[in-house]
């Protein structure tokens, strides 16, 4: 029979309101017994809010004082690694925000840490779980395109159009923009979909001037868009373009668009986050591309009218990431994306960077052999 798994939270932002909150408390199996943030107050709200019964000034505050079994990490990147590790020292299980750590350094430290102490962990590369993304992967491991050519992602929306200061945009706290926020998702997908990244080209743009920090400080601005090229090491070759600052005028304020050829056929997939979330295409000789459903056993219960309602039935109702985090500690069974996933996406954002710094095409294996 599965057992509770007691769990503490560290952060109270956004996030942890609209996905780790409502799928946690879905899950029959978890159980939040504390939650750490900077502003007490808000903290103490937050956690009324959700029937969380303790509230703590620091990560290390909540292991003096509870018996948990997990810890989900949702600060901001520069705290990943010392909190990561401090849980993993105490032999906990860890999901960790994306990307992993500041560096590729530190996240295969994390990783390694991890898997010595035989602890489950995940990072949380949301689109993998929808359904056009499961599809797509499942219709290219079946050979629909046949051997793979190349592929075209891109990844627009607006949240950073109005130029305010946003941590994410801070290199001291978030250690890479645009580039490392929206650009590891595709990074990871690219990988999912493709295999092993071989080299990248990158460009970063920097179109917006930003807002001071809240107090005063000076600080390095980041990225808010980024082109990559890709190379992989079956042959095929990539495109990766993720913007904060394209208008898209839709309800979720942002539009994926996928495109995917090879030998065989081709694969698009377009999501409008409003009622559109398709996956159409074409094998070689059978004519126009087309619609391609999305069969029942992807969608699984999820609603299909809206793309955020198929998105929250998705990540409350089913047992995928924070779901299937807390399920694989309960039953002790697998679980990914893991932190040696983070790690080597974090890998292919470092050459990204450099890539980006120095004007050139990066290899991977330029960034510190994986161990």
């Amino acid at each position: 029979m599965s057992k509770p798994v007691k769990i503490g939270i560290v952060g109270t932002s956004w996030w942890t309101d609209a996905m780790y909150m409502p799928a946690l408390t879905k899950h029959p199996n978890a159980d939040v017994r504390a939650i750490v943030g900077r502003n007490l107050d808000h903290t103490r709200d937050f956690a009324k809010q959700w029937r969380v019964p303790n509230v703590y000034a620091s990560l290390d505050e909540l292991l003096a004082n509870e018996s948990i079994d997990a810890v989900i990490i949702g600060s901001p990147n520069k705290h990943h690694y010392a909190m990561a590790m401090t849980a993993i020292e105490h032999g906990l299980h860890v999901l960790c925000e994306k990307p992993l750590a500041m560096n590729y350094e530190e996240a295969i430290r994390m990783t390694k840490a991890a898997e010595t102490a035989g602890v489950k962990t995940m990072v949380p590369f949301t689109y993998r779980f929808m359904p056009t993304a499961r599809y797509l992967k499942e219709l290219i491991e079946q050979g629909y395109i046949g051997r793979p050519y190349h592929l075209n992602m891109r990844y627009y929306t607006g949240y950073a159009r109005d130029g305010k200061y946003m941590w994410r945009f801070d290199l001291d706290e978030s250690g890479s923009g645009v580039v490392g926020d929206l650009g590891t998702h595709w990074l990871y997908l690219a990988d999912w979909f493709y295999g092993a990244i071989k080299a990248v080209s990158a460009i970063l743009g920097y179109h917006l001037s930003r807002s001071p920090r809240t107090d005063g400080q000076p600080y390095q601005p980041a990225d808010d868009s980024a082109v990559m090229m890709l190379e992989f090491e079956n042959g095929a070759s990539g495109v990766l373009h993720v913007s904060s600052v394209a208008y898209e005028e839709t309800p979720f304020g942002q539009t994926h668009h996928m495109e995917f050829h090879g030998s065989g056929g081709t694969l698009y997939s377009f999501t409008d986050w409003d009622k559109t979330q398709s996956v159409s295409g074409a094998r070689d000789g059978e004519g126009a591309i087309h619609d391609l459903p999305i069969p029942d056993h992807i969608w699984g219960t999820a609603r299909r009218d809206i793309v955020h309602h198929t998105y929250k039935d998705i990540f409350r109702d089913h047992d995928l990431m924070t779901r299937g985090f807390v399920s694989a500690i309960a039953d002790n069974t697998f679980v990914e994306p893991s932190f040696r996933d983070g790690a080597r996406i974090q890998r292919y954002l470092e050459a990204a960077l450099l890539s980006a710094q120095e004007g050139r095409r990066v290899e991977v294996n330029e960034i510190q052999p994986e161990e």
